[in-house]
């Protein structure tokens, strides 16, 4: 099938629609609308995007902004700026007031000139024997009143037909349309990733006998971040009440119970109840309430006087615990139902705790791998090896990047606690 055929086949529409568009990654999409159209017209396409703050009307006053490259493919030397010979309308103007299609000015950026829909020229020396003059064609990234970018098309030979022009004109309005919801779904991630930030910037101060370093990272991709959290509140005596927990599910929602079910605990912790009787309490008043999703829960009461940690669990996974020669280990808590069931069950443990240890938690993320068996996953952990005399900082960093947890396929949020040395009179 030629190249003029692949643009009238009946079906050239249908394989846009299928092929252009299977993220919500702006590059992605950049990357598929410049592979469409190579294939359905032969020769080259580029891609160049204007950042997001521009003013969705095109043609509005003010300094043309400058255009990204996010995309190329075919044969991109086509995309190099003509010789003096020839000069392509409809390309971008440099800075410098010459006319550039595909390279860049002295500066490194492109300044946006918005093409006519399907403006084509013939440009350049032929190129060699029947090479044919330089074809070429700009179009707009136009949806719903606002312009995202700008395609350039380019072959030798023949001139873009009428059908041709159509098609490349439905592809780059069909990319438009998901360019914009791409960057809605950026702009909502962007909203709930600030306020479970903002959430988790300053948890409770713990007594300053604790050293404590925290973590939040969420996960990359498309997925919206969720109800990963952790606090930390003061105690009576020199305590300090450690919280992890999960809300389940993501999204804005997931969010605001988070946040809900922090502030409850704050308020229950505060009466100094054991930490198993807070969860009971907890798990009460969230499944009378009964519009909280559920969550679970690790809490751990830490007592620097007497060197304990008293722990309880809500269907959360248990604490690792590095030693002073660097070993780790999981411990044994007793896992009650995920909080909100209503059904209560939850028992206490404890832990003797030196000066040298230093008590992890987190959250999912951190450690499962899909198709996964979480004792594997969790085993990973366990098996790691710190550096003798680390601080908690740097413990905790060295962790997160043996696990990769900058690549973890779910949020994860982690706490690092060891008792403070007193200082010697």
């Amino acid at each position: 099938m030629g190249v003029e055929d692949a643009a009238d086949h009946p079906h050239a529409a249908e394989d846009a629609v299928e092929s252009i568009g299977t993220t919500l990654d702006e590059r992605t999409t950049c990357e598929e609308l410049a592979a469409f159209v190579c294939e359905r017209l032969g020769g080259a396409a580029a891609v160049d995007l204007l950042p997001e703050d521009i003013p969705s009307a095109p043609g509005a006053a003010g300094a043309a902004p400058a255009l990204e490259r996010a995309a190329m493919a075919g044969r991109t030397e086509l995309l190099a700026p003509p010789g003096p010979e020839g000069t392509l309308r409809g390309a971008h103007p440099s800075p410098g007031g010459g006319r550039r299609p595909g390279g860049a000015p002295p500066d490194g950026g492109r300044s946006a000139a918005v093409p006519r829909d399907g403006e084509r020229s013939a440009a350049g020396p032929p190129g060699g024997p029947g090479a044919g003059p330089r074809q070429v064609m700009t179009l707009p990234l136009l949806g719903q009143g606002r312009l995202y970018g700008v395609l350039l098309a380019v072959r030798r030979g023949a001139p873009f037909s009428d059908r041709e022009t159509d098609l490349a004109q439905f592809a780059a309005r069909l990319t438009a349309v998901h360019l914009g919801h791409a960057r809605h779904h950026s702009a909502v991630r962007g909203t709930v990733l600030r306020l479970q930030r903002a959430l988790l910037a300053e948890p409770g101060r713990p007594h300053p006998n604790l050293d404590l370093a925290t973590r939040y990272l969420p996960a990359g991709g498309g997925t919206l971040v969720g109800g990963d959290w952790f606090e930390t509140v003061r105690l009576h005596f020199g305590r300090t009440l450690l919280v992890m927990g999960d809300v389940m599910g993501h999204g804005l929602d997931a969010a605001v119970d988070m946040n809900a079910y922090r502030s409850m605990l704050r308020y229950m912790a505060s009466t100094d109840l054991p930490p198993h009787r807070v969860l009971r309490r907890l798990d009460a008043a969230v499944s009378e309430e009964g519009t909280r999703r559920p969550a679970t829960c690790l809490l751990v009461q830490v007592d620097p006087a007497r060197g304990t940690a008293s722990l309880t669990s809500a269907g959360h996974l248990p604490p690792a615990l590095f030693t002073g020669d660097g070993t780790g280990e999981l411990l044994d808590v007793p896992t009650g139902p995920p909080l909100g069931t209503g059904v209560g069950g939850y028992e206490p443990t404890t832990r003797a705790l030196t000066l040298q240890d230093t008590l992890l938690l987190f959250t999912d993320g951190l450690v499962e791998r899909r198709k996964e068996d979480i004792d594997v996953s969790l085993a990973r952990l366990a098996g790691l090896r710190v550096r003798p005399g680390a601080d908690v900082e740097e413990l905790l960093s060295d962790v997160l990047d043996r696990l990769d947890a900058g690549h973890a396929e779910d949020d994860v949020a982690v706490l690092a606690a060891r008792i403070r040395r007193r200082p010697e009179v």
